[in-house]
């Protein structure tokens, strides 16, 4: 059960870039985060209204909404918008620089020691992201999506330290369903634009936003949760190292997409980088 639910996490969540690339292709980034996660908060709302867990007490409603507004609005937007430009292989090395950022940012807000070793490896990440961008550009052009999707993994570290709390009240899956319904109310403005345009659509863009909203969203963070319940969570999280090498493979056979000789050093250094401040975390 345990090796099925890491399998499971690691394909849906690598599958999710190329799957973004694809559903760009007809739909607005916004809209289609705003898609995406409506068909996730549907499940996500009969499971609340099934088992009923204990509501969210009034000192928690903040980072709730924290996890819902930053955490899967403004990162889904941001990472949409990174992808219009970047490669699916190439946004999954970017974003798996999440707990270097979770790291410091632990450093920083509650005191936790980042040796120097730690600071290497920070430098190598950023170094990798660095070439990832000049890589997509056109030319030695610096490519902006790259930053943008840099401040998707952002939104993820804030959201980690900010409803770390959480999870000593409340179960992983109930926290993971309150972010996602939260999160589409606040992408739910873009939602009708967003089914105007879903409903144009040739079919890969169009099944691109069903799977995305089914098996990424849904699927792969309930498994992720499952995960955390069987392994130390230092251990389940270097099975995320895995992400990018899968995502680059879905996007080669899905889309034709290849990685070029900066993505592909890049993505080392970026990779490196994450194992080498994790090393004793």
């Amino acid at each position: 059960m345990t090796v099925l639910a890491v399998v499971v996490t690691i394909v849906g969540w690598a599958s999710s870039f190329p799957a973004i690339r694809a559903g760009l292709s007809a739909i607005d980034p916004i809209e289609l985060g705003a898609l995406r996660f409506a068909i996730a908060a549907v499940p996500s709302a009969i499971y609340l209204m099934v088992l009923r867990p204990a509501l969210p007490a009034l000192n928690e409603l903040w980072r709730f909404a924290f996890g819902g507004a930053v955490f899967i609005a403004l990162y889904t937007v941001l990472l949409n918008y990174g992808e219009m430009t970047v490669s699916a292989g190439a946004a999954s090395f970017i974003i798996n620089v999440n707990p270097i950022i979770t790291a410091v940012l632990a450093m920083i807000l509650l005191g936790e020691r980042f040796p120097v070793l730690a600071w290497v490896g920070t430098f190598l990440s950023f170094a990798g992201i660095g070439i990832i961008a000049l890589g997509e550009g056109q030319g030695l052009t610096f490519n902006t999506g790259a930053l943008l999707i840099l401040g998707s993994a952002l939104c993820t570290s804030l959201s980690s330290i900010v409803q770390k709390r959480l999870y000593s009240r409340h179960r992983p899956l109930t926290v993971s369903a309150w972010n996602m319904i939260l999160g589409a109310l606040f992408l739910a403005p873009a939602l009708p634009n967003g089914l105007a345009q879903m409903s144009v659509a040739d079919a890969e863009p169009f099944w691109s936003v069903i799977y995305l909203g089914i098996v990424p969203s849904l699927i792969a963070y309930a498994s992720w949760s499952v995960a955390l319940s069987r392994l130390p969570a230092s251990r389940a999280s270097n099975f995320m190292y895995c992400v990018p090498p899968v995502a680059v493979a879905i996007g080669f056979f899905w889309l034709g997409e290849t990685p070029g000789l900066f993505g592909i050093l890049g993505g080392a250094l970026a990779l490196a980088g994450v194992v080498l401040v994790n090393l004793k975390r």
